[in-house]
């Protein structure tokens, strides 16, 4: 059986296990469909948020990321693990205690404000649409490579089953769903990483390997990676770059981030009691882990296969590179899509891969005939190409394919339930029409889910930027518009409404206008995205951080000029902290 038979059977399979779990918890109510009811088991809450977390930036682009930065991509496995111990001790069980069914409801009824309200329904539609654009663009990156079908067939398709169990099934669906996806994605990163573990150091541990021999020859792996990129002028894989403030920064960007997105928190009100609350953050991090401790060595293992396959002599040699003609299938299958190119700068026929920016080597370069370096390779194929780059089976690189699929469409579906939610209950039921029937507000939830797959839709067609490049930015915007507020809400009876919604405001408009100054469409031509440009050195990935220090000021400034809360709204804070 070919590959491309092989990938239609396992995606197809996946998909029927999908449709089938949605059909079977279909919401009948609007418990069922923003919070499934409050009765999910926390271990089955903690397969499902870990789904619902490791989208698309976690299993496509992460490794990537890792792969081409080294040591400055461990940045995001300390920020995006470290935001669940956050949410664990400081949020989930006092959003559970509260019980009601989004972040804009706490909001709303913490500071007694519908504008409040409305002004976090605004930053939560922002955060989502960011984060989802990453999501919808793996969905197609997948869907192009591996069902051979145009970037928007793909994501279309991919639409239509996410409408399918998302609108229908509700959280109750997309929880059930989730556990099925977080099953399939981690089998499909862990197989191929046992695999090349196995084939590269003989090592059948990921985890061990990263730091284990290479079986053929050259000293430890990471050794071996540190020569090779360092002779195609590349800086060395464990060196890092980014300066210590932007480390921090986008660590805790990253951090609060996690700790404030909307559709993880939202998770959290699905469980039975506080307590599972906490326990579910526990084993969503132990579920998470899984994926986390083995994206580094999936990241080295992929460059130096990369590298390797491109490069397979000594720097300078005629015969040392790559013949163009002599590419194996992969690297045709792969420039299908557009995310692998080739251009011959020098006629020769062979593939220059160096890192034609450092100067010092370009020079060297120029020696040997090369004019440049002639491969693109964009960081989103590296965990979808590794297994073929390998050469491990079909039905493996079948198997990435699903895991690939199941990790975008997981956070995707996620995500347009929080939006959904946010439009039909906090705007229509809470503030325009109070007294429309839960029917009509079921309907209006799956209308507004089914608009927001369109614009999502659009989105992956047109990201601004690599899948764990926006969903960076996401993160950044979470921390500096929600987070302060939700914290502040739990553990202060002083900050009031004015403070509340002057923070986000502030957070969420400074955070965007740096992130759209250095990465948007219309920079200026001065606005150059480098470290001597950015606001104390810090990067757009990190800047949410800066902005949550801003909200969080604000809101506490603008708190104690203005008066203090109700009586009602210290009880309702008080009933919050006091556990069951």
């Amino acid at each position: 059986m070919d590959l491309q038979t092989l990938t239609y059977i396992v995606v197809g399979a996946s998909f029927a296990l999908y449709i089938v779990i949605a059909l079977l918890s279909q919401a009948r109510s609007t418990g069922e469909f923003y919070v499934a009811g409050k009765h999910v088991h926390p271990v089955a809450n903690g397969m499902a948020t870990a789904a619902d977390w490791m989208s698309a930036a976690s299993f496509i682009s992460m490794a990537g990321l890792i792969a081409f930065l080294g040591y400055d991509g461990a940045v995001y496995l300390m920020g995006w693990t470290g935001g669940y111990v956050l949410l664990a001790l400081l949020l989930a069980p006092y959003l559970r205690k509260f019980g009601k069914f989004t972040v804009p409801e706490f909001i709303g009824d913490r500071y007694d404000s519908q504008a409040a309200r409305v002004v976090a329904v605004v930053c939560l539609i922002v955060i989502s649409f960011t984060y989802i654009a990453g999501q919808m663009r793996g969905v197609g990156i997948v869907f192009s490579r591996f069902l051979n079908v145009d970037i928007s067939i793909g994501l279309m398709i991919g639409m239509a089953i996410i409408f399918f169990y998302a609108v229908i099934g509700g959280m109750k669906g997309i929880t059930y769903t989730q556990v099925a996806q977080y099953c399939v994605l981690i089998f499909a990163y862990t197989v191929p990483a046992v695999f090349i573990s196995l084939q590269v150091t003989g090592m059948p541990v990921p985890q061990l390997a990263f730091g284990s021999e290479v079986t053929s020859g050259g000293g430890f792996l990471l050794e071996k990676l540190d020569r090779v990129v360092t002779d195609l002028g590349f800086a060395a894989y464990t060196s890092g770059s980014k300066s210590r403030v932007d480390v921090f920064f986008i660590t805790m960007a990253l951090m609060i981030g996690t700790a404030g997105l909307p559709h993880v928190i939202v998770r959290f009100f699905t469980v039975p009691r506080v307590r599972d609350a906490r326990m579910s953050a526990g084993w969503a991090l132990l579920f998470i882990a899984i994926l986390y401790t083995t994206a580094p060595a999936v990241g080295a293992l992929a460059r130096l296969n990369l590298t390797e396959t491109i490069q397979m002599g000594s720097v300078g040699e005629s015969d040392g590179n790559l013949a163009y003609e002599d590419r194996p299938e992969w690297f045709k299958t792969w420039e299908d899509t557009g995310l692998l190119g080739f251009e011959d700068k020098n006629g020769d026929g062979r593939i220059q891969y160096y890192n034609d920016a450092n100067a010092e080597f370009d020079a060297k370069a120029a020696a040997y005939g090369w004019n440049g370096n002639e491969l693109r390779v964009d960081n989103d194929i590296i965990v979808l190409a590794n297994p073929e780059i390998a050469g491990l089976p079909d039905w493996v690189v079948a198997l990435v394919a699903a895991g690939g699929i199941a990790a975008a469409l997981s956070t995707a579906a996620g995500l347009l339930l929080v939006i959904s939610a946010a439009v039909s209950h906090d705007l229509l039921k809470s503030v325009f029409a109070r007294r429309i029937t839960e029917r009509n507000e079921l309907t209006a939830g799956r209308i507004s889910a089914a608009v927001a797959i369109l614009l999502a839709g659009y989105l992956g067609y047109n990201p601004p930027g690599f899948v764990a490049q926006v969903v960076a930015l996401a993160f950044g915007l979470a921390a500096a518009s929600l987070f302060p507020v939700v914290l502040l809400g739990i553990f202060t009876f002083r900050v009031n409404k004015h403070g509340a919604i002057a923070g986000m405001l502030s957070g969420l408009a400074f955070t965007v206008g740096y992130i759209i100054y250095f990465k948007g469409v219309f920079v200026a031509p001065f606005a150059v995205n480098s470290p001597e440009n950015w606001l104390f050195g810090i990067s757009p990935e990190g800047i949410g951080a800066l902005g949550a220090l801003l909200n969080f000021a604000v809101a506490i400034s603008v708190s104690a000029l203005t008066p203090p809360p109700s009586a009602e709204v210290r009880e309702l804070v008080e009933r919050i902290r006091v556990p069951a």
